[in-house]
C-alpha cells in the first residue's frame, strides 16, 4: 500500500518541472549534439538516474538545467555529496575538496530556464575515482520528491590540461569573424607555402635515403615503432622498418615458430569453416605424443597463395603466442613443410563460433547467403553487455602484456554456447571478411571504419586506440553486427570523423550503454576511459540491468 501512495505522488511531486542537461554539457560529456532529460514534463527517465556518469580529470564542473512548468517556483533543497573512492586506502575528502554550489542549498525552482554549477576540485595529492551523489528534493504542498544523480569523478595528482567550458561552446560565425579570419589566412598562407615548399624539398631528400636502407629489410614482419605506444608489441605490418629492427623480428618470429613446430602427421582436416579467395579454416583434431586428440581450427592458405599472405598468416597468427587468459583464444601450434602450406592450429569446441557470424545468425543472415538451421536466441541489453565484460577482460589482459591488439571487432572474437566471448588474432580475417576492410592508395587493407582517427590518419597506435575498436564492437554487439558507417565511403571517414560525426545510436540501445560507446570515440585519445573506468561503468550498468530482472 505506502509503495503504491508512493507511485501515485511521485507523478504529483514532478508533474511540472523539467530538468535536464543542456546539449552544450552533453556535448562537452559525452560528445553528442543531443539534451539528455532526467525529467521531463513530469516523467522520469529512471534509466538516465540509474546510470553513473563518469566525469574525466579534465572536467571540474557540472551543469544542470532546470524549469518549473507552473505559474510560481517550486521550493526546492539541494545536497552533494562524496560517497567512496575505489581505492581503500584512500578517503573521499582525500582526493577531493568539498563540491560547491553557485546556487543555493535551499531555494525555489525558477519558471524560466536556468542553469547552475556544482563545483569538483581535485585536491591532486592523489590519484583516486570519487563516486558523487547529487540529491535534489522537490516539494509540492505536503509531498515531495527526491532525485539522485550520480556521478564518478576522476581525480589525478596532477592538475590535468583545462577543459572547455559549456559558456565557451562555438558561436556562429558573423560577417566580421569571416573577414578577419580571411585576412589572417591570406596573410599566413604565405609563409605556409614557403615553409612547404622547404620541407617538402627536405623530406624528398630523406625518403630518397630512407628508400635505399629499407630495400633489405623484410617487408613483412609487425612494427612495434608506435610513437604513443613504443613498449607494446606491434600487431601490423609496416610500410617501412630499419633493417637492424628487421633482422631482429624476423628472428624472433623464427624462434616463435620453432617452438611452435609440431608435426603434419598428427593433425587430421576433417571440414571446412571458412573459406575466401585465398584463406580457408578448417575443423579438425590434432593427436599429441601420447596419441591424445583433441577439437582444433586449421588456418591455412591455398596453393596459389603468395609469399606475402603466407607470411602474413605466420606473423599474424603468431602474436598471440604465450599469452593465457580465459578470454584470449591463442595459437596452438604451427606445422611447416617444405613445399606445401604451413597449418595454424588452435583449439577448438564444437560449441565455438565466430562472434561475427553469430551476431548475423541471430538476425537471420548468414555469410554466403542461406541460414543454417534455427537462430540463435534474441541478445538482451544484459547479454550484450556481459559479452562486452568479456572483452574487455581479454583487452585488459593483453595491454597488461604490453600487446596492442590493434584489430579488435567481432570477426576477430569467438562466442560460446554459454555467450562467452574470447579475443583471436587477426590472421586471414582481411581475406574472410573483406567488405571489413579497404585499401586507401597505400597497398595495405586495413579496417578503416574501427580505426581511431589518429590510428588512420597518422598510424598512432596506442591503447586508447585499441578502447575505440572496442566502443565499434560494442557497437557491433548491440546492431547484430550491422556495417559501421555503412552510408561512408573509406575515403572519407577521416574527414567524417574529423568533423565529429560518430557511429548513430542504435535503434532500442539504451542512452547510458551508448553513452559509454560516446566515450570510447573521444576526439582526443586522452580524453578517452581506460579499459579498467569501462569495467567499473559497465558492470554498475549490468548490476542495474540485473536489479529490473
Amino acid at each position: 500500500m505506502k509503495l503504491l501512495v508512493l507511485i501515485l505522488l511521485l507523478p504529483a511531486c514532478l508533474a511540472h518541472l523539467n530538468v535536464y542537461l543542456s546539449s552544450a554539457e552533453v556535448w562537452r560529456l559525452l560528445g553528442l549534439t543531443a539534451e539528455l532529460f532526467y525529467v521531463r514534463d513530469g516523467q522520469i527517465n529512471f534509466y538516465a538516474l540509474n546510470f553513473v556518469v563518469p566525469v574525466p580529470a579534465t572536467i571540474g564542473e557540472l551543469h544542470f538545467t532546470w524549469q518549473s512548468l507552473t505559474r510560481k517556483p517550486l521550493p526546492y533543497t539541494l545536497n552533494v555529496e562524496l560517497v567512496r573512492t575505489h581505492v581503500d586506502s584512500v578517503l573521499p575528502q582525500d582526493a577531493m575538496h568539498p563540491p560547491t554550489l553557485n546556487i543555493s542549498s535551499e531555494g525555489y525552482v525558477p519558471t524560466e530556464p536556468q542553469t547552475w554549477r556544482v563545483d569538483l576540485p581535485c585536491t591532486h595529492t592523489v590519484a583516486a575515482e570519487v563516486d558523487i551523489t547529487i540529491s535534489l528534493n522537490v516539494s509540492i504542498g505536503s509531498s515531495s520528491t527526491t532525485l539522485h544523480f550520480r556521478r564518478k569523478k576522476i581525480c589525478l595528482k596532477e592538475a590535468p590540461k583545462p577543459a572547455v567550458r559549456v559558456d565557451s561552446v562555438p558561436h556562429a560565425p558573423t560577417s566580421a569573424d569571416i573577414f578577419y579570419a580571411g585576412a589572417g589566412c591570406a596573410g599566413g598562407a604565405l609563409l605556409i607555402a614557403a615553409v612547404t615548399a622547404a620541407a617538402c624539398r627536405a623530406r624528398a631528400r630523406k625518403l630518397r635515403r630512407a628508400r635505399s636502407d629499407e630495400q633489405d629489410a623484410h617487408a613483412f614482419l609487425p612494427d612495434s615503432s608506435c610513437k604513443s605506444a613504443a613498449s607494446y608489441t606491434s600487431y601490423r605490418r609496416p610500410t617501412s622498418l630499419p633493417a637492424a629492427a628487421s633482422e631482429e623480428k624476423a628472428r624472433d618470429l623464427q624462434q616463435r615458430i620453432a617452438e611452435l613446430t609440431i608435426q603434419r602427421c598428427r593433425v587430421r582436416l576433417r571440414s571446412v569453416a571458412m573459406e575466401g579467395t585465398f584463406g580457408r579454416v578448417y575443423r579438425g583434431t590434432y593427436a599429441d605424443e601420447e596419441a591424445r586428440e583433441q577439437e582444433v581450427l586449421v588456418k591455412t592458405v591455398a596453393e596459389h597463395a603468395s609469399q606475402v599472405q603466407v607470411s602474413l598468416l605466420l606473423q599474424e597468427g603468431c602474436m598471440l603466442y604465450g599469452l593465457h587468459h580465459e578470454r584470449v583464444l591463442s595459437v596452438l601450434g604451427v606445422s611447416i613443410e617444405d613445399q606445401t602450406a604451413p597449418f595454424l592450429l588452435y583449439p577448438w569446441n564444437s560449441t565455438w563460433r565466430n562472434l561475427k557470424l553469430f551476431l548475423l545468425a541471430c538476425r537471420g543472415v548468414a555469410v554466403g547467403g542461406a541460414v543454417q538451421g534455427a537462430p540463435p536466441p534474441p541478445l538482451t541489453t544484459q547479454h550484450v553487455v556481459r559479452m562486452a565484460l568479456h572483452a574487455l577482460d581479454g583487452l585488459s589482459y593483453l595491454h597488461s602484456q604490453h600487446v596492442l591488439h590493434k584489430d579488435i571487432a567481432a570477426r576477430n572474437c569467438i562466442v560460446d554456447e554459454n555467450l562467452r566471448v574470447m579475443i583471436a588474432d587477426n590472421a586471414l580475417s582481411r581475406d574472410l571478411f573483406p567488405a571489413d576492410y579497404h585499401c586507401l592508395g597505400d597497398n595495405e587493407n586495413r579496417p578503416i571504419k574501427w580505426l581511431a582517427l589518429e590510428a588512420l590518419t597518422k598510424r598512432q597506435f596506442s591503447p586508447a586506440a585499441d578502447v575505440w575498436a572496442l566502443g565499434v564492437l560494442l557497437w557491433e554487439l548491440t546492431t547484430l553486427a550491422h556495417q559501421p558507417y555503412a552510408e561512408v565511403d573509406p575515403f572519407e571517414v577521416a574527414a567524417y570523423l574529423r568533423d565529429g560525426y560518430r557511429l548513430q545510436q542504435p535503434a532500442n540501445c539504451p542512452d547510458e550503454l551508448f553513452a559509454v560507446m560516446a566515450y570510447c570515440w573521444a576526439m582526443s585519445p586522452d580524453d578517452r576511459p581506460t579499459l579498467p573506468q569501462l569495467q567499473i561503468f559497465l558492470r554498475d550498468f549490468h548490476t542495474q540491468l540485473t536489479r529490473f530482472v
